[in-house]
């Protein structure tokens, strides 16, 4: 797959951004609290950088059917490439006004809900389809090495230089993803769009809704992230400060569960199951596993050793069901779709972040993660007896089939 150089160029290009993308976001944090900024501070900024994500998902989808979406990837990044160094600049010459931050990050969250749905749907034109799979793999790989090593890099260099100096680098880190997209050999074989955009988003939403294992699976995502997830990582530093001796407990868990998705991406590498969605409800049983470990109050070992399977359930998801995504789903149409599946798994997730301190105050850390628990098993049961999910076959593609045939426009 590497010998495809569409694939292998844009590989390097997005595994360094997202390398930086990693680092920035403990740099942020310790540049908000370093120049006197509360946790209030932090959380909204924080927040500023998801809502606006969250917000113009569907529209980023739109764009990245309706124009080329290596074009649109292009000026995403560059949009992100500005903000993050002017941040970065922002905190360099001296404590900046909180607006100020508010309003960058928020720039640079619409940065990224443009660049999702077309990195999405570029994906397919990159590699020959018999190795779809095995590309998304890789690239759920990468990402979960730049998890893994991004923070603890930008942890080292904040210690020895400054925050500032990280989001310097994180700026820089977009260049390489630039210069990548540039030099792609690549054919707009689209069709050119003649409705409107409000017609592109009613026609996105008819298709997504035509796929009841789509809709299904991503209402069970929703939900994951609402129940599950946001619990798990508001309650999960806490219940690590009380019961195993603070934040180097929490951030062992968090490393294992970073390099059991780095063992999930190579796990996936070359194996392409016949019902991909079967393995990926099973194999998300485990994501219950490490809030499970908490809620019992059991020993740190076994807390540590929860996270690594619910990592490796993470990279097998993602892939698997990109893959599915990218097979089953129109290629003009991908962009709209995704935005639609991401705006629904993820648009929740800040009501879940919001309401698990407060619930968990009103009744406990172990209640909440629990509910979190059963929910899990619950859902992920009901998922298996739909048979749009079990009938849903993996497509054949012949894996000698060239990707990159077409000259670049």
């Amino acid at each position: 797959m590497l010998r495809e150089r569409n694939f292998r160029v844009f590989l390097l290009g997005y595994s360094t951004s997202a390398f930086g993308t990693s680092m920035a976001t403990v740099a942020l944090a310790f540049a908000v609290l370093h120049d006197g900024g509360s946790l209030t501070d932090l959380s909204l900024v924080l927040a500023a950088r998801i809502v606006p994500m969250v917000l113009f998902l569907i529209g980023g989808g739109v764009l990245g059917d309706r124009l080329p979406r290596r074009t649109v990837m292009l000026y995403a990044d560059f949009l992100r490439a500005l903000t993050q160094g002017a941040v970065a600049v922002l905190f360099i010459v001296g404590a900046p006004p909180l607006w100020a931050l508010l309003v960058l990050v928020g720039v640079g969250g619409l940065g990224e809900a443009v660049f999702r749905p077309s990195f999405d749907g570029l994906v397919p034109s990159l590699v020959s389809p018999g190795r779809l799979q095995e590309a998304n793999a890789l690239l759920g790989l990468c990402q979960s090495m730049a998890n893994v090593g991004g923070p603890a890099l930008a942890g080292v260099l904040v210690a020895l230089t400054s925050p500032s100096v990280v989001l310097v680098v994180d700026a820089l880190s977009y260049l390489p993803s630039i210069a990548s997209l540039l030099i792609l050999r690549l054919a707009d074989t689209r069709p050119k769009f003649t409705s409107s955009v409000l017609h592109d988003l009613r026609s996105g939403w008819r298709l997504f809704w035509s796929y009841p294992w789509l809709w299904t699976v991503t209402l069970q995502f929703t939900f994951f992230n609402l129940v599950v997830w946001a619990p798990y990582l508001v309650l999960g530093p806490p219940s690590a400060d009380r019961s195993y001796g603070g934040a180097g407990a929490w951030g062992t868990i968090v490393a294992l569960y970073g390099a059991g998705s780095i063992v999930g991406g190579l796990f996936l590498l070359g194996r392409r199951p016949q019902r991909p969605l079967v393995v990926t409800t099973i194999v998300t049983f485990a994501w219950a596993a490490p809030s499970a470990a908490l809620a019992l109050h059991a020993p740190l070992i076994v807390v540590c050793l929860a996270a690594i399977p619910a990592g490796v359930a993470n990279s097998v998801f993602n892939g698997l069901w990109m893959t599915t995504i990218q097979q089953h789903v129109p290629s003009e149409a991908i962009s709209r779709v995704m935005s639609y599946v991401a705006f629904g798994a993820y648009s929740v997730g800040p009501l879940g972040l919001a309401l698990a301190g407060p619930i968990a105050e009103a009744t406990s850390i172990s209640a909440v993660l629990a509910v979190g628990v059963l929910w899990q098993l619950l859902a992920n049961s009901l998922v298996l007896t739909m048979p749009a999910v079990r009938g849903l076959r993996s497509r054949p593609a012949p894996a000698d089939e060239p990707a990159e045939a077409a000259p670049r426009r």
